[in-house]
Parts: C-alpha cells; structure tokens; sequence
C-alpha cells in the first residue's frame, strides 16, 4: 500500500517481478543450516576475487542508508553451466549471485529437455526437478541444485532454466546446459552454509492488544482509539482506488464498514447502494481502514507486529497490513498485501511484502518481492481461513514472517524510526464487485515493543 493523497504523483505497484498462474510441485534447494540467530548487519563493497561459499553478513557495515532514502542494489542471479561424469547419479547446477543480497531472493527452477541429437530425456536420462533456490541475506553467493541422474552417455545434455525473473532479484544468466562429461573435472557440490529460516517470537514487552472491551475509533482517532481515516483523508486518488473510506458516524446509513462478529474484527468493503458524493466526485464503492497514527499505544521503533486474520478473496479487493513513520510518508513497511485488482492475484497462494524509502512525500526506492507461496514454502489457504502475518523490526534486519515462518527478510534501511500501523481493505475496481468475500476479518493483533 502507498500512502498519497490527491496530487501527488501516482503510484503503480511495481516489484519488478512477473508470476505464474499455475501450480506445481517443488523441493526446496537447500545447504547445511545456520541456527535461526544470527549476528548483526555490517557490510563491505563486493571485491574482484570472491569466496562464494562464504557468509556475507559483513557485506553493508559501510554502507550509508541515508536516513532511510538508500539502499543497495539488488543482487543479480545466474545459473551456471555444469557437467558431471557418465555412470553417476546427481548432477550439480550452480545457481549464483554477483554480490551479497540485501534482502531474500527466491529463483523457480526446472528442468527441459536438451537439444539436437545427444538430447537427455526426462525419465530416461534424468528426472525432473521443479524447485526453488532461495538465497537470505548473509547467505553464501553460490548453491547448488541437485538433479537425479538415471543414465547418460557421455556428450547427452539438458537444461535447467528459470521459470521467471527471480522473486526479489535481478536475472542473469537464466538457462544452464547440463552435459555428461568423461573428460572434464564435474561440477562440485556448492559447500557454504546456509541459514535456516527464523521462526517468529515475540521478543519485547507486548505493548498492545486488540480486544472488543478496549476497542474504540472515530473519524481522525485519538491518543487512545484507531482513525477511521488516513492522515490526508478518505480517498487515495493517486492510487487509483475507487473505494471511499467510510464511517457510519461521518456517512449515515451505509453498512458498517467496520464491527465486531463472533469471528472477529470485520473490516468490510462493498458496492454501495447508491453512490456516496464527496470531494467533488461520486463514489461507488466503499473501503475500510483503521490507523493508528494518534493511537499511542499502537506505535513502536523496535519490536514485532503480528496480525491473525482471515483474507477477502473479492476480485477489486486490496487489503493490507502495513506500517508508517510517525514522522511521515515515506518510510512505509507492507506486511502484507493483497493485489486482488491484478488479473493473476490468487489470495490463497500469493502474498506481496515490500518496503519503499525516501522522505517529504517522495519515494527514492521501493523493494520487495511478490511469492507465490505454495511454491516457495508450500505455504496456502489465506482466504479459507485464519493465519499469521508478523513482522519482526530489529536494528539490522526486519523480517516478515507467516504462520511462524519466516517468508522475507530485508536490511533494515531505516533505522530510528517510530512506526504506526494501518490495517485497511481498499478497493481498486469499477467492476460489480461482488464475487466471493470483500470482508478482512482480524482475529487478533498484537504489538511487542523491544528496547
């Protein structure tokens, strides 16, 4: 979600990435592991002569984030050519990066058939791989894919290809060959060290939690109660949303865009009945938000927010949970958000977290990566039932996690800041909106403050 109001300029949600519709099998690439820990962020300049089994923790130590308007570059991922020896049974693609990641790359692998004469076939030659590499920050700028090898004769080849751009990375080199080799050394077993992935815990003191006896809004909130309004109002014109963020106390009469069910918190979009006049336009549709920007209690510099909530699934809706400077957009931090006005979006399996930086209104970087997370983790069912969205701010990483699993881990650029939460369901469609659920219901929500 951006945060912007009339006038600026508009904001498309670009992660730079592309995504597949459709489902398939994975086995995820993986290393020996780390222990969840890890030490804090320092960093140095990529050089010429590169270990790439080596951790890279100590990558940004010098880097300057610029109060949080800078960040470094996306790493770029390759796949590398192989070879193996005739008689054996694995064979090993590199898949490396050309500097250390400041956040979590995920690269979709498969294999397919080579060419010519000497083509290696699936079941015959080798087996399928369709697979994910993931590379986390600190992680060692090389792995290795594994395929099984059934049988080859020596000069048969194959490939291993990237199914799209890589998931919070730039592409290189995006087909391997793979050829059996009598002569030539094989490709070695990658044999740096992996971390494992964080498990979610609330490490500070907990500072907030939502509960129906305590619960209180009103149009602009207060010291103690959520704002049923952003900061600049209750449109976002430069995003393109069609919905109008609604009130019950500043609209009479239309449905409660927000309330209390024997499930939870609703927060309800909808078609409205009859168009709601407001800044000099008609408004068809209705959108529902809750902001904690004077809500004291709600705002912290270090420590974890954590969601428990049920998806909508309607084609239009744009739900999301997401964090914003007390001192003003940009810096934003999106812990989750749901494009469902994209044609591709699937609320079940798609989840998008990002960060965008700058200052005074202007963004200089946005980063982050749309996962289709049943085929990165396996991980499914957003809109069918309840799960867990968190984010964990520490000084040198913020870390997303889902259902306790760590999902996406970025540098933390913006160190210092206090933050406040946004929970809303816009609405970005002129369609009839009323396939399936516009509702985002919220079972719990927590806030832990570290020092």
């Amino acid at each position: 979600m951006i945060l912007l109001a009339f006038g600026a300029a508009a904001a498309v949600m670009n992660i730079e990435t592309s995504l597949p519709t459709t489902k398939s099998s994975i086995t995820v690439a993986s290393n020996n592991n780390l222990p969840a820990s890890q030490p804090a962020y320092t960093a140095t300049a990529t050089t010429n002569s590169v270990d790439y089994n080596s951790r890279t923790e100590s990558s940004f130590a010098s880097f300057n984030f610029a109060n949080g308007t800078k960040l470094p570059d996306k790493a770029t991922v390759s796949l590398g050519n192989a070879t193996f020896r005739p008689g054996v049974n694995i064979a090993y693609v590199p898949v490396t990066l050309d500097r250390p990641t400041p956040n979590t790359i995920i690269v979709r692998l498969i294999t397919a058939n080579g060419s010519g004469a000497a083509a290696a076939k699936p079941g015959i030659h080798y087996r399928t791989v369709d697979t994910v590499a993931i590379f986390r920050p600190g992680d060692p700028l090389r792995q290795t894919v594994a395929v099984p090898i059934i049988t080859a004769q020596a000069g048969q080849q194959f490939q291993l290809k990237m199914r799209e751009t890589p998931w919070g990375g730039l592409q290189g080199q995006s087909v391997a060959t793979i050829t059996a080799n009598s002569s030539a050394a094989a490709t070695a077993r990658a044999t740096g060290t992996f971390r494992a992935p964080r498990t979610f815990t609330a490490t500070g003191t907990l500072q907030f939690k939502l509960e129906k006896e305590t619960h209180k809004r009103s149009a602009e909130g207060g010291w103690n109660r959520w704002a049923t309004s952003l900061a600049h109002g209750r449109t976002q014109i430069a995003n393109e949303e069609t919905g109008l963020y609604l009130d019950s106390s500043v609209f009479p009469g239309v449905e409660g865009p927000v309330y209390w069910s024997d499930k939870g918190l609703v927060l309800h979009s909808q078609k409205l009945k009859s168009p709601i006049y407001h800044e000099g336009r008609n408004w068809h549709y209705g959108a529902s938000v809750l902001d904690g920007r004077n809500y004291l209690a709600t705002q912290i510099g270090y420590g974890q927010y954590e969601w428990e909530a049920k998806m909508p699934d309607r084609r239009g809706a744009w739900p999301a949970f997401w964090l914003i400077s007390t001192s003003g957009w940009p810096p934003e931090i999106d812990v989750y958000e749901g494009f469902g006005q994209q044609s591709y979006w699937d609320f079940d399996r798609h989840v998008a977290h990002t960060i965008h930086g700058g200052a005074n209104i202007a963004r200089t970087f946005q980063r982050g990566a749309i996962i289709q997370t049943d085929q990165a983790y396996g991980w499914s069912g957003y809109s069918q039932g309840f799960h867990r969205f968190a984010v964990d701010i520490q000084r040198d990483y913020i870390t997303w996690f889902i259902d306790g699993k760590e999902s996406y881990q970025s540098i933390n650029p913006f160190r210092g800041f206090r933050w406040y939460p946004i929970m809303n369901v816009a609405v970005k469609t002129s369609g009839t909106y009323q396939d399936g659920s516009g509702d985002m219901i919220i079972r719990s929500f927590k806030i832990h403050s570290a020092p």
